[in-house]
């Protein structure tokens, strides 16, 4: 008659140690890569629209980052974008627009995506924004659920993967349905990095908006 409630309880334990085992991960992933490198694959899908199948857009590149606060997406494929964060201005360049577009870094990068895996300097910085979950482990990862604290932001809700303490899977759903699922390969904790790669000057005849 007991057999049932002591499985029940082993398996509610495990179950307990499973999930927080992505929270473990992210304190550690943020208490100790102060570096990385890494190639991304980025896949982003609309919501369906009545009548219309799914659409799906793929791009990938490369993705850096010193902490705190200074990180680089540079797509590749299929269209050529910069995304750099120096520590006080995140600045985007559209090759194709010719388009360099500026903004203040404090101003959209604490609660940003970029901010649980690369900006922020500790696990506290990031509960400042975030309401952070253990979620089940799914596909072979464990996950964390990060919620923005914000609510008039642009995010919906993020979840982020790791293979052990490797950084696999950023998911993020926007305020208006879209996902966002980037997936990370090759990455290099605590590689030496210069500081020059977190720098950026707008091309000379690019329109710069300043916002």
């Amino acid at each position: 008659m007991f057999i049932p409630k002591i499985a029940a309880c082993s398996l509610a334990l495990c179950a307990f140690f499973a999930q927080a085992s992505g929270l473990d991960s992210l304190e550690q992933f943020v208490k100790t890569a102060k570096t990385g490198r890494a190639e991304f694959t980025q896949v982003v899908t609309a919501p369906p629209k009545e009548g219309q199948a799914t659409r799906h857009k793929t791009s990938s590149g490369t993705f850096e980052f010193s902490r705190p606060n200074r990180f680089k997406f540079t797509y590749r494929k299929p269209f050529e974008q910069t995304i750099v964060a120096d520590g006080q201005t995140l600045w985007l360049y559209d090759v194709d627009l010719n388009q360099v577009t500026s903004r203040k870094q404090s101003a959209v990068l604490a609660s940003s995506p970029a901010a649980l895996i690369a900006s922020a300097a500790d696990i506290k910085a990031l509960q400042a924004d975030f309401t952070l979950t253990a979620a089940p482990d799914k596909d072979g990862l464990e996950w964390v659920l990060a919620s923005p604290k914000a609510k008039e932001g642009m995010l919906q809700a993020v979840r982020v993967g790791f293979k052990g303490a490797e950084l696999a899977v950023l998911e993020i759903v926007d305020s208006f349905g879209q996902r966002s699922v980037m997936s990370f390969s090759g990455l290099r904790i605590n590689t030496p990095l210069e500081p020059a790669l977190f720098q950026f000057k707008p091309p000379a005849g690019a329109d710069l908006i300043q916002q």
